[in-house]
């Protein structure tokens, strides 16, 4: 009985110490930023979809810091480049891509984000993929409310789903 008590103690010591041991990573002295999340944003009721990412700070910001970011175009050709200056007072950064096209369900799009000082020096790189959970063609074909009062669109009359037999589809031929 007391050797199976040592056994189950000296197993659960080893289990606190790996659990320990993993909180205390390096999450490296020379990062600004850590990615905190990142999703695809579909926005049914604008008719819509972007990237959004968002990045924790792990060291004081400073201020004429700038995030450049180079997102994957989902639709192909040349990669999409937001360039968005970093508020050192905000307690993130949120990192938005313009609306895209050609978004397809569970394939990795890859992303670069370089974080810049005022002089355009680069302090740090941040490279990752996003997946989407959803198929971009589940939007409806033009949004579904229009306007400061969000009135229905009156384009979408008796199409209550957002999607027009006869709306011309964007070309997804090129998408990679």
């Amino acid at each position: 009985m007391l050797r199976k008590l040592s056994r189950s103690a000296l197993v659960g010591a080893a289990l606190v110490a790996a659990i320990a041991l993993g909180a205390c990573r390096d999450t490296g002295k020379d990062q600004l930023f850590a990615i905190s999340g990142k999703l695809f944003e579909f926005n049914y009721r604008l008719a819509i979809a972007t990237y959004v990412i968002t990045l924790k700070p792990l060291r004081p910001m400073v201020d004429g810091q700038v995030a450049v970011v180079s997102f994957q175009n989902p639709a192909g050709g040349d990669p999409i480049i937001v360039n968005q200056k970093i508020w050192p007072k905000l307690p993130h950064i949120t990192l938005t891509s313009p609306p895209l096209t050609c978004v397809v369900k569970d394939k990795p799009y890859a992303v670069s984000i370089r974080i810049q000082d005022a002089s355009g020096t680069l302090l740090q790189s941040i490279d990752t993929t996003m997946t989407s959970s959803e198929d971009q063609t589940m939007l409806p074909d033009r949004p579904l409310v229009i306007g400061p009062n969000y009135e229905l669109n009156p384009d979408l009359a008796g199409h209550p789903d957002g999607k027009l037999p006869d709306e011309q589809k964007p070309d997804c031929s090129k998408a990679t």
